[in-house]
């Protein structure tokens, strides 16, 4: 499996996903323990929305390396920095060019299911931790318990079945139990896992119809490989079948996701 990055969708990302990095952070704080005074490698930062948060969260005393291996994203994220101490890398997650046990804390903020091996990228942030230091992901939990995702995935993928995993590949670390499996086979203990869910919400269906068309939704490019007619027919299945999450116009789409972390010997 080649690593996924988001060059594509940089542009758009923070108005549709940087939304939602926000809203579910704070649970990733929680879980790695994140305090005053830590150095803090973010894995797989984007434009660094949650690299920002753990820039307030580490101070006083903190900084935070946020790596990423999509140029356009880091392009993005340098220029929200405005003189944070957050320092940003273009590096592969699974290689990283640092020496052992450096870092109080590493996390992953909806990252870890786009490496190639998750292991691997949880082994690597073990390494560059110092010993009694803790890794902390969160990643999208089932496709069925990611409504606005799993919609659109399960038409896409009705006409391009070849590409499952691709579509799916968001969601592929959301069965019970195996993020878990992945923290202890990557030889860290006292691991814990926790599934939490938030409202995601839409003003209406139209706008996130937007966030499909604008490619802020990865999956929602490949419609455009689509004809038009076709396309228009997905789009008035999903607008119907998200009529369950309405609430006037707007959509509240209840969204799991699920956190594990564990700490280094």
């Amino acid at each position: 499996m080649t690593a996924v990055t988001f060059d594509r969708v940089a542009a758009a990302y923070d108005t549709f996903m940087g939304r939602w990095t926000r809203l579910f952070v704070p649970s990733l704080l929680r879980a790695a323990a994140i305090a005053p005074g830590q150095r803090v490698l973010d894995l797989a930062t984007g434009t660094a929305e949650s690299a920002l948060v753990l820039a307030e969260a580490s101070a006083p005393g903190g900084s935070v390396v946020g790596v990423d291996i999509s140029w356009p994203m880091l392009q993005a994220a340098r220029q929200k920095l405005d003189g944070r101490p957050v320092r940003l890398v273009a590096a592969n997650g699974q290689a990283l060019a640092c020496r052992a046990a450096v870092f109080d804390r590493v996390v992953c903020q909806l990252g870890l299911m786009f490496f190639p091996d998750p292991v691997a990228g949880v082994r690597e942030a073990r390494r560059v931790l110092r010993p009694g230091g803790r890794f902390a992901a969160l990643v999208w939990s089932a496709p069925e318990r990611v409504p606005w995702f799993y919609l659109l995935g399960r038409e896409i993928v009705q006409h391009f079945p070849e590409r499952h995993d691709d579509i799916f590949i968001g969601s592929r670390l959301g069965e019970r139990g195996r993020l878990e499996r992945i923290l202890v086979e990557a030889g860290l203990r006292d691991v814990r896992t926790a599934t939490e869910t938030r409202p995601m919400e839409f003003a209406s269906f139209e706008e996130y119809w937007g966030y499909v068309q604008s490619g802020a939704i990865r999956i929602g490019q490949m419609l455009r490989e689509l004809t038009p007619e076709t396309a228009e027919a997905i789009r008035e299945r999903i607008r119907t079948a998200m009529t369950a999450f309405a609430a006037g116009d707007r959509l509240v789409m209840p969204t799991e996701v699920v956190v594990a972390s564990g700490t280094a010997s």
